[in-house]
């Protein structure tokens, strides 16, 4: 049994890597725990921290600074509300519904900025560990998958334009590649805003990291995520170097991606039976709460004009 379990093991992380998709490699990990255990817990533990942070530094590479920040100076006030009321809102849910701190915080955090890499990027810094991340994560990619289908249905049921779809696509749906998986199912216009809009909000990953840092330092030493910090170098680097160097950059992104599936794999395989009873099914009812309010105030706005 060992060795098949070892076997499934490296099938798995060959199936998450060939398939970059951070839901399925957590699904994968988790079916594997399940299934047959993790058969390397102390090097699952070891690599998915450094290879965690590795991965967020190259989706940095992926991030041209100069397009969202431009893009986003209008809507600077309202990102900064927005982003404030869902974090607060959150935490105040998650502690009236009795999750633990960290999974609650993370799950705000996702909720406020861009899922998945907000929660990568927030994690490390406040300590998460496995059950931590992959509870939050798989409330996150649920809401997700969700998300893709029942949005653009949304959108047509109340009539909104491209434009208005694009902009509430973006605040609402968690993740980057969700947003624009949904956006482009609506047309190429709101595929186009939402893409802009997203990645203006997912550049407020870094100041919120360093916030959650400060704010924790009374639990831990306060120590500037050096993650974060190459990964705004990397998104500069990509902003304003030659135009030859954007494949190189592209590739390194990919890579990035790869590598965040493989680290998400490892995350599912941490989990036991015993982790997953002890969570219940409180943090994902604080996930469904609070997108419910982000989607629904995000829509009211929209369509009453003032996004």
């Amino acid at each position: 049994m060992k060795n098949v379990g070892r076997i499934a093991f490296v099938a798995g992380v060959l199936a998450s890597a060939f398939s970059a998709s951070p839901p399925l490699a957590l699904a994968l990990g988790l079916a594997l725990a399940l299934a047959f255990g993790n058969p390397f817990p102390a090097l699952t533990s070891r690599c998915s921290k450094w290879l965690l942070q590795i991965s967020v530094v190259g989706l940095g590479f992926g991030m041209s600074l100069t397009e969202v920040v431009r893009a986003g100076r209008s809507g600077f006030l309202y990102t900064v509300i927005g982003i404030t009321f869902a974090v607060v809102c959150g935490l105040v849910l998650g502690r009236a519904l009795g999750v633990q701190r960290i999974p609650s915080l993370l799950i705000s955090v996702g909720t406020a900025i861009c899922g998945g890499s907000a929660i990568a990027a927030v994690g490390p810094v406040v300590d998460a560990d496995e059950h931590d991340m992959a509870v939050s994560l798989g409330t996150i990619f649920v809401l997700n998958a969700t998300a893709l289908f029942i949005f653009p249905m949304l959108g047509h049921r109340f009539g909104l334009s491209q434009s208005q779809f694009g902009i509430w696509s973006a605040l609402a749906i968690h993740d980057t590649s969700s947003v624009v998986a949904a956006a482009a199912r609506y047309g190429s216009l709101a595929l186009a805003i939402a893409t802009t809009v997203k990645l203006t909000r997912a550049l407020w990953i870094l100041p919120v990291t360093f916030a959650v840092a400060a704010l924790n330092k009374h639990k831990t030493n306060f120590q500037v995520p050096w993650f974060i910090l190459v990964f705004l170098l990397a998104s500069v680097a990509r902003s304003y170097s030659p135009q030859t160097l954007v494949p190189t950059y592209t590739l390194v992104s990919g890579a990035a991606k790869i590598g965040l599936a493989v680290t998400l794999f490892f995350i599912g395989g941490g989990l036991s039976r015993n982790a997953i009873a002890q969570v219940g099914v409180r943090p994902l009812v604080q996930g469904i709460v609070l997108w419910v309010v982000v989607a629904a105030g995000s829509m009211w706005l929209v369509r009453s004009g003032l996004l």
